[in-house]
Parts: structure tokens; sequence; C-alpha cells
């Protein structure tokens, strides 16, 4: 067991596809008993990847392994049916059985396997851990979005898959149930042997639930590694975008320094500097940029010249987006000083940013 997680060395998933009509070409690895986040915009693949593991899609060329076990290889001719590969889907929708009660929707798989009794003690045990034992008996159409969610990933478990599916779970649902039920689904995921594949678009779900992610671009691996590493230093704009982050791409100058491609300079801190002229990024955090109607002086060693392209309400305050030098910049500042700035498009100010801010690491060979 590594942090709570039960490890099965027989479980991990192993995949290698290419799907020419979906334009699609990975080799992905989920460690045994791991929680594997699938990000990137629509049309990645992502939703792709998950039907050829459930056997859904089969690709034109490529194998999907589960363990020792083989469910797919196209050379070998090999293609093992959806319901017998031991992988379990939860999608949006619950997809519930209407005329089952809840207890009898998550018995559904045990009974395959036990007595009626054994069945009953399996759905009872996971409706306990999904925090739904008082829903029992009641029918679908009298849950809520939340509970019909907590049952669906209830009646997932009980079959003991060897490989969960979650495609954007939380996606259908109100935005006050979704923390409850990501609460649920961290506890659960952690105790179970099962490995776990999951498409979202959400950073939270990916920090709070995922051991790694990978990142897809036009149905490729574009970036991926453990969740929490990724997301601080991100090297592809989607990826940024998720973090909230600014990408400027340049060389590294001799010191703490990335010389962008007009020949100007971004200061930051070097996460790992691989000498001077290898390509680098700079990720800067919208919530670190200050923005001035005129040049400031003092300590902030960028300071850029930029027009404003667009203001617009972020939470409490106001995220600023100019065009600059080096790229487009983003910046939250709070609603009066927004408004003590008066900054509408075009307006003409400067942006400036610590170097401690400002984290430099090497762009992705």
């Amino acid at each position: 067991m590594t942090d709570g997680r039960v490890v099965d060395d027989d479980r991990a998933v192993v995949v290698s596809a290419r799907v020419a009509a979906r334009r699609l070409d990975v080799s992905i690895t989920a460690p045994s008993g791991s929680v594997l986040a699938l990000l990137g915009p629509n049309g990645a693949g992502k939703s792709t990847v998950l039907a050829v593991v459930a056997g859904l899609v089969r690709p034109d060329d490529g194998t999907v392994r589960v363990g020792s076990r083989t469910l797919t290889d196209t050379g070998a001719r090999v293609h093992v049916p959806p319901h017998r590969r031991g992988v379990a889907v939860l999608a949006q929708d619950p997809l519930l059985f209407p005329h089952l009660t809840v207890r009898e929707n998550v018995a559904f798989a045990p009974r395959v396997r036990h007595d009626r009794r054994r069945a009953r003690d399996i759905a009872d045990d996971w409706l306990d851990r999904v925090d739904a034992r008082d829903l029992a008996g009641r029918l679908p159409r009298h849950l809520s979005g939340g509970q019909a969610q907590r049952v669906a990933l209830a009646r997932a478990l009980a079959a003991d898959p060897d490989v969960l599916l979650l495609d954007e779970p939380f996606a259908a649902m109100d935005a006050d149930a979704t923390p409850t039920l990501r609460r649920v689904l961290r506890e659960v995921l952690r105790a179970s042997r099962c490995t776990t594949l999951m498409v979202t678009h959400d950073r939270v779900d990916a920090l709070s639930l995922a051991d790694d992610v990978v990142v897809l671009g036009d149905g490729r691996v574009v970036e991926d590694g453990p969740a929490a590493s990724v997301l601080a230093t991100p090297r592809s704009p989607f990826a940024a975008a998720l973090a909230g982050t600014t990408l400027i791409h340049g060389v590294f100058g001799d010191g703490d320094h990335l010389v962008t491609d007009d020949g100007g300079e971004v200061h930051g801190v070097a996460v790992d500097h691989p000498g001077a002229g290898r390509p680098g990024l700079a990720s800067i955090a919208p919530a670190t940029v200050a923005v001035f109607a005129v040049r400031p002086v003092g300590s902030p060693r960028n300071v850029i010249a930029a027009r404003i392209d667009h203001v617009d309400a972020a939470g409490s305050g106001v995220r600023v987006t100019a065009r600059t030098p080096l790229g487009a910049l983003a910046a939250d500042i709070t609603s009066a000083a927004a408004t003590d700035l008066d900054l509408r498009p075009g307006t003409e100010v400067f942006l400036a940013v610590k170097a401690t801010e400002v984290r430099l690491y090497p762009a992705r060979r």
C-alpha cells in the first residue's frame, strides 16, 4: 500500500493505440492502483482513449493490456468484448436502471457471481462507502443529480473492476454538489484496488484526485507527469491555461533569465537551468502581475509595455488581458484598481512582475 492506496501489480493499464479516423496515436501507462487524469482541449482524443480501453472502439493498430491480461492486440487479432474486460465506466449521465431500487442497481453486478444475500451485503457496503445507504430503497427518479452519481459510483465499483473509467463525472452536476462528490470519490478511490483513468477539464479534479496526468493535443501526448508537477510547471498551452498561468517561450541566458524572440528578457527563478542557449519557458501567474498607467520605478525586474485587449470580471475582481512584445499576458487586479486606472480595450499600460514570482524551466524536448 502506498499513501493509503492498495497497489496490485496485476492492474496496471498500458495503452498503445492508433485510430486514424479520430487522428489518435498515443502510448499511455497508468500504474496499478493509480488515478491518471487525461487532460486536453475538446477533440484532443481523451474520450477516444477511454473508448479504446473499454473495448467500444477498436484501434487500427495497437494493444491494450491490464496487468498480464491482453484486452486488445490488433496484430494477434485479440479483442475481448466490453463485458468481459473488467472495466467499469462512469460518465456524466449515471444511467441507473429506472425500474430497480438503489440497492438493486448496486447489487446488479455482484448477483452474477454471488447469491442474493451476498450481493445485497456487497451493495450495502458500497452504499456505505459513498454515503448513500439511506437511499437504498429509493428508485432513481427520486434521487438528486449528486445522489444518482454517488449510486452510479457504488454500482461501478461493486462489480470489482480492474479499471474504472471516469468521463467528466461532475460535468452535469450542480456546483454545490460537486465538492461533496469529489471528496467521496477521492476517499473511495484511495481505498479501491482498481486503476482509474479520468477525463476532466477541471484543475481541482486533477490536483485532488489524480496521481499523474497526461495532456493530449490533436490526438498526441504533448505533456505528462505527476499532476502537481505538470500544473506547477506547464509546458503546453492547455496545461498552462488549466493551471491559470501564462507561458512565455525563449532561450536561457547565462543567468536566471530567458531571452525572447524579440530580444527582450524575462527574469525569474530557474527551477532547472539547462544551460545558456537552451529552449526554456517562463510561467507567470496573473495574480503576480501588477498594472501601472506609467512606467514604475523600484524593485520589479520585469516591466513590460502593453496594450489592453480585454477587461473581464473574474471572481470578486477583474482580469486584464494585454498584448505585449512577449505575447498575451493576464493580470488579476481589484475592481477599484481597474476603475482608478480607467482600463478599457486599447489603453496603454505597463505590466510589472517581480522576478521572484516568475518560474523558469526547460521547454519540452
